[in-house]
């Protein structure tokens, strides 16, 4: 159980119902509300990864050129995207939480799961990386040394799959993490990256997002190891109401072309993708 100081305000959690219900028809939820019945219209729930880093602005109207389909996004933890796939209120989700997907997929949720693309984690904090972690090679142990210097540290805290990676480096750091220095944001990557950059405090963030975000006095102080890897699956929801379009949508973001767009998105911007394509073709 995390006991850090929380910043879980009353307008992210509004923020974040606000997303789903506008997806769900605020209403009734469910597979009805999620659709909008039979006129095309297939609710995407995806990480909010996909949307600060500007790819799912991308990627939304490109697709919906290339049929009839209309897609509503949801920029949600992916705790909460399968959370809305479990109750059919949503019939895709875009996602990065490996062992909540295949629990997902192994508890009979989703019909198909296939990979996407991935990019990774790093720890970004203060230019002049008070914890020390510039000499570590090793993600938690890098962590650990922020605990016991008590550096600030933002966590999102809100069942996204960068949570869940954070969850499981302390674990493996052997920190239960609280006290003063662990602020809970409870909200989206950029907000996160946001509160750590005006609290000159660390976080973990997925490369994609901190690239894609300005105005940042953080910089990368930990990266490159294989325990920051990143990946993403498209799910279509056993419960879809719209499985035609939830299916043409997960052959559609695989498909070479797209696979393509995807490799090159950021490079123009940043001087580096923000993610690397992962579908077989």
């Amino acid at each position: 159980m995390i006991h850090g100081t929380r910043l879980r305000t009353v307008f992210g959690a509004l923020a974040a119902a606000a997303a789903v219900a506008a997806a769900t028809g605020c209403g009734g939820g469910g597979a009805e509300g999620a659709t909008g019945g039979a006129d095309g219209t297939m609710v995407l729930a995806t990480t909010t990864s996909t949307q600060n880093s500007g790819l799912l602005d991308e990627l939304v109207p490109m697709f919906e050129k290339s049929g009839d389909c209309v897609v509503k996004p949801v920029a949600v933890g992916s705790g909460q995207a399968m959370a809305m796939g479990e109750k059919g209120e949503a019939d895709a989700l875009l996602v990065h939480s490996p062992e909540d997907e295949e629990r997902f997929m192994a508890d009979g949720h989703g019909s198909s799961r296939e990979a996407v693309m991935h990019n990774d984690f790093v720890i970004v904090g203060p230019p002049d990386d008070p914890a020390g972690l510039g000499g570590e090679d090793d993600a938690a142990a890098a962590l650990k040394k922020i605990a016991r210097s008590k550096t600030p540290f933002a966590s999102r805290a809100d069942d996204s799959g960068t949570h869940a990676k954070e969850l499981t480096l302390w674990e493996q750091a052997g920190v239960d993490p609280g006290g003063s220095w662990y602020v809970e944001t409870g909200q989206g990557m950029g907000e996160t990256l946001t509160v750590a950059n005006q609290k000159e405090a660390y976080t973990l963030a997925d490369r994609g997002t901190y690239l894609a975000t300005g105005n940042l006095a953080s910089e990368i102080a930990f990266e490159g190891t294989k325990a920051l890897y990143n990946e993403y699956h498209v799910i279509v929801a056993e419960k879809a109401a719209n499985t035609g379009c939830a299916e043409e949508f997960a052959a559609w973001i695989r498909g070479a072309d797209v696979q393509q767009d995807i490799a090159e998105f950021g490079v123009e911007e940043h001087g580096e993708p923000l993610f690397f394509p992962d579908a077989k073709n």
